[in-house]
């Protein structure tokens, strides 16, 4: 028996591209106004917050230089870290409600129907302004006339303060925002399921997995990067929650700083106690915060890698 030799032809490599003489100038033309709406809109102010952050300033007189004086009376202010605390709960449950029903909802678009109207439907309350948002359901849960407060009196349960019980407030303004945003949230991990390979789907069906199995082994491995991509987005707009504390809570941030946010703190004592430099020194370390948490999450979550490939 003979054995024949089989040669294989050399790989052919490519060419590098050929650049083109004045592409990086016509690239830094189209990319300069760019450019420059984010150096004054992003650098400067940024800038000019760290600079603020190290000096007393009250907007009346000029700005004396303090160093750390700012940062050193941050870390033994107890408002300041109860604003964090009270932060940090809301950001729990809103984000994992949020995320727990955009799930749900994505899924049951994903796999029961992908209606257009339904889809509109679910973004309608994110469209709404959150002052708008605040005061409607505001007037829904008053504890007098609201429509939320007759219903339960209907039923026997009595009238509850969900805007003034130091207990009750922070859940309903996490429930207020969480209806506001879910559907948002919704939409997100719907386009990110339609990414997720039809014929994955069917190679899984035809060994028997349900659609509970589905789920949990096929559609949120795929989801991985779009799960983080959701949870960050949904920290950074669950950590800015301002106008819905400002509008529907009274006094601004109560009962008994039950629902003063860190971002309601911070412009208190910009605008309402004119101490720029500190509310500067407090927004710089919010931005330090949220920095680590992001790096983490995406750490955590390999946001860069995704199971498709």
């Amino acid at each position: 028996m003979t054995s024949t030799l089989v040669r294989r032809a050399p790989a052919k490599h490519l060419p590098p591209p050929v650049r083109k003489r004045g592409d990086g100038r016509l690239a830094l033309i189209f990319l300069t106004p760019v450019l420059i709406g984010f150096g004054l809109f992003y650098v400067y102010p940024a800038a000019r917050g760290a600079w603020v952050s190290l000096t007393d300033w009250n907007m009346l007189s000029e700005p004396s230089f303090v160093g750390l004086d700012n940062y050193e009376r941050l870390i033994g202010d107890p408002l300041f870290w109860n604003a964090l605390k009270v932060t940090g709960l809301y950001v729990v449950m809103t984000v994992t409600v949020q995320l727990g029903l955009g799930l749900l909802l994505a899924a049951l678009l994903h796999r029961l129907t992908r209606s257009l109207v339904l889809r509109t439907l679910l973004l309608v309350p994110w469209l709404v302004p959150g002052v708008t948002t605040a005061l409607l359901w505001m007037w829904l849960l008053d504890a007098n006339l609201g429509f939320v407060n007759h219903l339960l009196t209907g039923v026997g349960l009595g009238n509850q303060g969900f805007l003034t019980s130091p207990d009750l407030a922070l859940p309903s303004v996490s429930v207020i925002n969480s209806w506001s945003g879910t559907g948002y949230t919704a939409l997100l991990l719907y386009a990110g399921m339609l990414l997720i390979p039809k014929h994955v789907y069917e190679a899984s069906a035809l060994d028997g997995a349900g659609e509970i199995r589905l789920f949990f082994q096929i559609t949120l491995p795929l989801l991985r990067p779009i799960l983080a991509f959701v949870l960050v987005v949904s920290l950074i707009s669950a950590v800015q929650v301002f106008d819905t504390v400002a509008v529907g809570t009274k006094p601004a941030g109560g009962p008994v700083n039950a629902t003063r946010v860190i971002y309601l703190y911070i412009y208190q004592r910009a605008f309402t106690n004119f101490q720029m430099g500190y509310a500067s020194a407090m927004a710089l370390s919010l931005v330090l915060i949220l920095g680590v948490l992001t790096f983490v999450q995406m750490r955590l979550l390999r946001a860069s890698t995704s199971d498709l490939a």
